[in-house]
């Protein structure tokens, strides 16, 4: 069977090696370029946007939002939105999402505002519970969007 993959994808798969590697590949700091963090906010390679996992953190800064999971979910999704909007996207932009809960009781509450961002039809998403994420968070997400 012939499986056909996006240009950017096949080139993740096959490798890239060699001179120019990297050609085409783009990265976005946003608030965090000030930090000093070992990761970068986006990385572009072609159509395809690979977001880092956002915290609800306050921009440019290592502190969480108040507010339990709802003030976190709130602010992750607000530094979600900053850096999309950076980079000319929305949140229909949005094609896969990969959810870290530290607490899977909290699911509801977590599911109640995702729906505030996210319309039908909505990505593809996994989640899992998370024990120990970053600064003690409660939640984390990470996107890949399609530009």
């Amino acid at each position: 069977m012939i499986r056909h993959f996006h240009p950017a994808i096949a080139a993740i798969l096959l490798g890239c090696a060699g001179p120019g590697a990297t050609a085409g590949i783009e990265h976005y700091q946003g608030s965090l370029a000030e930090l000093e963090l070992p990761f970068s906010e986006a990385v572009i390679v072609g159509d395809l946007v690979f977001l880092s996992g956002q915290i609800g953190n306050r921009p440019g800064t290592l502190e969480l939002a108040e507010g339990g999971i709802e003030g976190e979910t709130r602010q992750m999704m607000a530094n979600i939105g900053a850096t999309l909007d950076a980079l000319g996207l929305d949140f229909s932009n949005i094609v896969k999402c990969t959810v870290m809960l530290d607490e899977m009781a909290e699911w509801g509450a977590f599911n109640a505002i995702y729906r505030e961002y996210f319309t039908a039809p909505y990505p593809a998403r996994s989640a899992l519970g998370a024990d120990g994420l970053a600064l003690g968070a409660r939640v984390e997400m990470e996107c890949i969007a399609a530009r």
